[in-house]
């Protein structure tokens, strides 16, 4: 394996090691989202407004998943030599 090659192996390996840290960062977000929806019905179960601001953030995390798995995905196919 020439230096050129080695370059770009090593550049492919550090693109998918970023997009793997995105992917962790969405899920971080999705948790975190969904995280507070259910801190807002587990300490607010009276008020019927909160609910729905709680039903909000637990569908934004579910969204946020979504869209990091699709990215993920996507991006790794884009990626050289990748498994996906």
């Amino acid at each position: 394996m020439n230096d050129t090659q080695l370059r770009d192996n090593l550049a492919a390996e550090r693109t998918r090691l970023a997009n793997e840290r995105t992917l962790l960062a969405y899920i971080r977000t999705a948790l975190a989202l969904a995280g507070a929806g259910a801190i807002l019905l587990h300490f607010f179960p009276y008020h019927p407004w909160l609910w729905a601001i709680a039903g909000v953030l637990i569908g934004a995390g579910g969204l946020v998943t979504m869209v990091g798995a699709y990215r993920f995905v996507t991006v790794g196919r884009r990626i050289p030599g990748s498994r996906g």
